[in-house]
């Protein structure tokens, strides 16, 4: 079976103070999150998306489905972890749980607010597990990367020819992730950043999937804007 998890913990400090999170602020006439679970569950090659989101928000994201007909068929809403790779170890176990943990489940991780994630970097992603086991959304960087070691002086200056900004979905086998995970030391473990990076870690390989320089992440107020915009353009 293949799974969406759309990643919905994060609470948005980021973005000023605001009422809400960020993932419920309306862009393009809905809520943010509305616009990425849309994407995911008119792709018809996934069997269940999962939303993850902090414990004291479930009511509200199952009743803001509701409103915008999103079936719990369709999505299921559960609570997150205290750390990205906790959040979807969540969606690992609830899978597990419910359906079966197989060698060949797959599941993509998906930013829920990344709004404008496409079908088509949807299905590369589940082309590329297929494939190679795991995979990470990125686009080329474009700016010139500086390394620095003591945040005062450049250290490095490595080849840009060779750098890419990471996105998401990140997506892998699940029974692979899972497995992976728990064999991490406690200093592995602080050193993550992303899901892709257990498999790095571990030595697995990780293939490259085309992403899309709009599919942004919304961080900032600015990101809010940029957003309207695309979403308007009907990216």
């Amino acid at each position: 079976m293949i799974f969406g998890a759309i990643l919905a913990g994060g609470i948005g400090t980021r973005m000023g103070n605001v009422e809400k999170p960020k993932q419920y602020l309306v862009v393009g006439g809905k809520p943010i999150i509305i616009h990425t679970v849309e994407t995911f569950t008119a792709c018809e090659k996934l069997d269940k998306v999962i939303v993850l989101c902090p414990e004291d928000w479930i009511d509200y994201t199952q009743v803001l489905f509701e409103e915008y007909g999103v079936t719990s068929e369709q999505a299921a809403v559960i609570s997150g972890g205290a750390m990205r790779n906790d959040t979807i170890m969540n969606a690992i176990s609830y899978i597990d749980e419910q359906y079966g943990l197989e060698d060949d489940t797959i599941l993509l991780t998906h930013d829920a607010v990344r709004p404008l994630v496409t079908k088509r970097i949807i299905e590369d992603n589940i082309i590329a597990v297929r494939e190679k086991g795991a995979c990470d959304t990125v686009v080329p960087a474009t700016d010139t990367i500086v390394e620095s070691l003591d945040g005062d002086r450049i250290s490095h200056v490595p080849d840009r020819a060779h750098l890419y900004q990471g996105q998401t979905p990140q997506s892998f086998k699940a029974k692979e992730f899972r497995d992976l995970y728990l064999g991490l030391t406690d200093h592995e473990k602080e050193i993550l950043t992303d899901a892709a990076k257990v498999f790095v870690i571990k030595g697995r390989n990780v293939a490259l999937v085309k992403g899309e320089t709009y599919n942004v992440k919304i961080t900032y107020p600015s990101d809010l804007q940029l957003a309207e915009s695309l979403l308007g353009e009907n990216v």
